[in-house]
């Protein structure tokens, strides 16, 4: 009974992250970690680290579908890669040792609060990037650099920090800036499952199930972000944004009763 009860979160859970993932551009973890520790009863680390598992197949399903509609820059994802998979991780890890944990949460709380109301602000319809000149290469990786940090430090997935930025600071359509997303999330997401699997963190028969269950969903939420409006789709992303920061806002809040 407790076998099958568990089968049934895990396929939920799956289907839930996934559509989430496509429609947003984001990895998933954002329900996939809490969903673990409460109803897995799984512990937070282990919870990353099966989490980081489950995306890849979420994410690659999403970026079929963003990929068939033709909104994925190829480039973009290839600088904003450059950043997160490349320097975001070690970076992190060094800051990790000197920074407070809770400045750096509080920092990244009000940065989602402002972000999501630059976004149901509304603009004028995105045109694109454009030509990547060095400078706008320069400025996407580090977007990425700062998205492998925060990803890295606060468990964060990479989408809720690139899609915002390729929006509000490089113009990118929202459809073009979700699929580029989860582009950037499978490279970042193999190499931090390749450091869990070798310490031995991560519940890989779960991540499995939980990644198959989020395939179709993942790949059908993304064909209907390709059909949202450039505002609908902003505004969206601006209440997911809001959600993420009440959450984590309130984590804090918990913590800090918790040392008192």
């Amino acid at each position: 009974m407790y076998k099958n009860r568990q089968a049934v979160v895990s396929i939920a859970i799956g289907l839930v992250a996934g559509a989430l993932s496509g429609l947003f551009g984001v990895g998933g973890g954002i329900l996939i970690v809490p969903a673990l520790v409460m109803f897995m009863k799984m512990d937070q680390k282990r919870a990353h680290g099966t989490s980081l598992a489950a995306i890849l197949p979420i994410a690659a399903s999403g970026v079929v579908g963003y990929a068939t509609g033709h909104s994925i820059d190829w480039k973009v994802a290839l600088a904003l890669t450059i950043g997160a998979a490349g320097f975001g991780a070690i970076i992190g890890t060094h800051l990790l040792h000197r920074w407070s944990q809770r400045t750096i949460a509080l920092s990244f709380i009000a940065i989602l609060a402002l972000t999501s109301m630059r976004l149901a602000m509304g603009s004028e319809a995105s045109s694109g990037a454009g030509q990547i000149t060095i400078g706008v290469a320069i400025g996407l990786v580090v977007v990425g650099v700062i998205s492998g940090i925060l990803s890295g430090l606060l468990g964060v997935g990479g989408g809720i920090v690139m899609v915002p930025a390729m929006v509000v600071l490089f113009s990118i359509p929202a459809a073009v800036a979700k699929g580029t997303s989860l582009v950037v999330v499978i490279p970042t997401a193999l190499i931090g499952t390749w450091r869990n699997v070798k310490k031995e963190n991560a519940d890989l028969p779960l991540a499995m199930v939980i990644g198959i269950a989020g395939v179709a969903s993942s790949f059908l939420a993304s064909k209907v972000s390709l059909g949202l409006d450039e505002q609908t789709s902003n505004r969206l992303f601006a209440l997911l944004l809001m959600v993420v920061a009440v959450k984590m806002g309130i984590g804090e809040a918990r913590k800090q009763q918790n040392l008192h």
